[in-house]
């Protein structure tokens, strides 16, 4: 059977650029997989998406004009059920068939009955099998289908309502913004729900599928394109339309015209994947044309001008060779005039209004202190139930204070107090107040204005990190303590009131707030114990604070909280390619340093390829599952004079004269993988102590100090990690 290859566009009003990739992908992925579903696709199909400001499209090669759809076989019953002795239907097969809606076959001529009923052993023995082959379906069925699914599934972001376009007024359709057109080709015709019914094309949205399209506003050769066929759609909206219809032709045309323009001035356009793929869906042919503002703007700082000029002007900023802001920008135009000067000199003209409006907010928060802002804080409400922003400053900082005195002493314990006092001072400042992007960052010009020490400044920019994946961390001890701090705060304070995540819902991004203590503790190689951070610094130090104004909401948080954070230490190190064993073996022990727990991972690793790992580890869950179930305390002290068996003196000597020495001199030295290494000589040992010690003995006393060996023998064992985890 012949195929001829697809086209489906959607012509529209502007749609919202921030959604217009997913949208584009998957107005292809709906269409493509239906097609699937039906068989209209021969081997080799490839879908090829389009996506500009006013259209979505789809390009699928290899179309079948009919689907094979998949016969239908169902077992009925056996045949000494289904039929009496004169081979008539019985009452069970009538209910049968009655159940299926099959009860036409009962009056059926028997050439029906026998194409429809099988009579096939099933293994077991002879059974009736109702089947039925489907005719085949034209092609267009599928992608009326397809078009019903695009108008109900699409990723929209936000629905519009308007007036139904083959309606009479009063009928109104939803979609995400008007659509105007309809084309769907297949080869060179217009796809047709039914070929036996030509007049009847497909339709979307009120709009019958035609072949007319339109390309750029201004730019096209005529008002109206026809597409010719198929295959032509994406050069003719090219060549006539003046439209890049492809996403991402048009990002990587938008990428190389950047580079292209800033290259001669040797200059580098800011790196932003955001603002790229949002720019590329505002324009239909792009046109990048160099700006430039007053140099006198650039004493403001940079941050507040690339944010500007990338939020409000959609605008590329230029940096120099060291990465040092210009006052040169490039903007992506969607019109290609013979003289751009005059859009030049409008966007330049345009953005000077937001560049002073960025200078007069830097100069007027410059006169006042960050310090003189703390007590307005108390009238900035941080949570109906947990107060305002300035108690919750109070908090931080003595959670703040503590974590400096654990970490360096009562030097950096003042300083950490101090930036945790600034830390959101900057939040009541003109320039935040714009630009909300930017707390921490002013905060941290505001603090050197104000003669502050550095370490005490970038704290102040640096206690929101790390903010995403990715992302740095804080620079300083001063930093590292307020960071700490301030997600503690967050974490203890929330889960308190009982604004815990569920599924995917995060509103207050409480796991990138765990995330980011254990990215610290670890990548910092911190010598904190996590549960003491969680209980003693930052539990006790938050209901410290928070007794004089009477928050009585913790609930919980002293078990929830900390098997939240090993959760989530549990999700990182699987992204990081560790086994579900691995990570189990080590996190069970609940290890005092997080630092550590890469080098415990990695020992775990270099064990699990030991020749005597498995017996080992298996030997190890035996033990602990004897351990569990002894009564009362098992005992720790081995009595020498109570060993009688020589494979019980024998593991006695090697454990306590060799293995343990070695293994716990290395655990101590952090060689973690020479501790683990060092246990391999215990497999034959112990394999001998179970097949002829019985650890259950008669004799109490006996009893006792078998146990207490193996007790020995399991503290030796899992002091790196659980090694019974790794057994089968």
């Amino acid at each position: 059977m012949s195929t001829q290859n697809l086209l489906v566009e959607l012509f529209t009003e502007e749609l919202p650029p921030r959604a217009l990739k997913k949208l584009g992908e998957a107005f292809g992925r709906l269409l493509f997989a239906e097609l699937q579903n039906s068989c209209c696709l021969g081997d080799g199909a490839k879908l090829t998406t389009f996506a500009s400001p006013r259209r979505l499209a789809a390009h699928v090669t290899n179309v079948l004009p009919e689907g094979t759809q998949k016969p239908t076989k169902v077992k009925l019953m056996p045949v000494s059920i289904a039929l009496d002795e004169s081979g008539k239907p019985s009452p069970a097969l009538v209910k049968k068939l009655q159940g299926l809606s099959l009860e036409y076959l009962l009056s059926a001529t028997q050439t029906v009955w026998d194409m429809r009923i099988l009579k096939e052993n099933d293994g077991k023995a002879d059974s009736l099998f109702y089947t039925h082959q489907p005719a085949p379906q034209p092609f267009g069925h599928s992608v009326q289908t397809a078009l019903n699914r695009i108008e109900d599934n699409l990723p929209i972001p936000k629905v519009m309502t308007y007036p139904n376009p083959s309606g009479d007024g009063w009928d109104t359709v939803n979609f995400v913004r008007p659509a105007h057109r309809l084309a769907a080709l297949y080869g060179a015709e217009v796809v047709k729900v039914d070929p036996r019914h030509p007049d009847r094309p497909v339709e979307m949205l009120g709009l019958q599928a035609g072949r007319i399209t339109q390309g750029h506003r201004f730019e096209a050769e005529s008002a109206m394109l026809e597409i010719r066929n198929a295959d032509s759609y994406e050069a003719q909206m090219e060549s006539e339309g003046s439209v890049i219809a492809s996403f991402e032709k048009r990002r990587a045309e938008i990428v190389r015209q950047l580079q292209a323009a800033a290259a001669p001035l040797g200059l580098k356009p800011v790196d932003d994947d955001a603002l790229l793929d949002e720019v590329t869906a505002l324009v239909e042919k792009p046109n990048v044309l160099l700006g430039q503002f007053e140099a006198a703007f650039l004493e403001v700082p940079p941050e507040c001008l690339i944010l500007t000029m990338k939020a409000n002007q959609k605008y590329f900023p230029l940096l120099d060779a060291a990465g040092k802001l210009t006052n040169q920008f490039l903007v992506v135009s969607n019109i290609a005039p013979t003289d751009p000067s005059a859009v030049i000199q409008g966007n330049e003209r345009v953005v000077r209004p937001r560049l002073a409006d960025a200078k007069f907010f830097f100069d007027q928060d410059r006169k006042r202190t960050l310090e003189s802002r703390v007590f307005g804080l108390a009238k900035v409400v941080y949570h109906n139930k947990l107060g305002t922003q300035g108690e919750r400053v109070r908090r931080v900082q003595t959670i703040a204070r503590a974590i400096g005195y654990v970490i360096g002493g009562e030097l950096l314990a003042q300083k950490a107090d101090m930036a945790a006092l600034l830390a959101k001072a900057d939040l009541l400042t003109d320039m935040v107040g714009e630009f909300p992007e930017l707390q921490g960052t002013m905060g941290r010009y505001y603090a050197q204005h104000d003669g502050l020490a550095d370490d005490i400044a970038f704290a102040i920019e640096d206690h929101y990190k790390p903010r995403f994946a990715g992302d740095e961390l804080p620079r300083s001890d001063v930093g590292v303590c307020v960071a700490l701090a301030d997600k503690l705060e967050t974490l203890v304070g929330l889960f308190g009131i009982g604004e815990r995540p569920t599924g995917d819902k995060d509103p207050f991004a409480l796991r990138r707030h765990a995330l980011g203590i254990i990215r610290i503790l670890i990548e910092k190689n911190l010598s904190v114990d996590l549960s003491y951070l969680l209980t003693q610094v930052g539990l006790a130090n938050w209901l410290g604070a928070a007794a004089s104004q009477k928050v009585n909401t913790l609930v919980g948080v002293e078990e929830s909280l900390p098997s939240f954070i090993w959760d989530r230490l549990a999700g990182l190190l699987r992204e990081q390619g560790y086994s579900a064993l691995e990570i189990d073996a080590v996190i069970s022990l609940r290890p005092s340093r997080l630092a550590d727990i890469p080098k415990r991972l990695a020992a775990v690793r270099a064990f699990a390829i030991l020749p005597e790992a498995p017996a080992l580890a298996a030997a190890n869950k035996r033990v602990s599952n004897i351990l569990k179930k002894a009564d009362g305390d098992v005992p720790v002290e081995v009595d020498v004079d109570q060993l009688q068996e020589n494979e019980e003196i024998a593991l006695f000597m090697l454990l306590f004269s060799v293995i343990k020495p070695d293994a716990d001199a290395a655990f101590d030295a952090g060689d973690y993988t020479a501790s683990l290494r060092a246990l391999a000589a215990l497999k034959t040992p112990v394999d001998a102590f179970f097949d002829s010690v019985m650890v259950n003995a008669d004799d109490p006393a006996l009893k006792a100090n078998r146990l207490a060996l193996l007790n020995q023998l399991h503290q030796t064992m899992n002091r790196v990690a659980d090694l019974s985890r790794l057994a089968a």
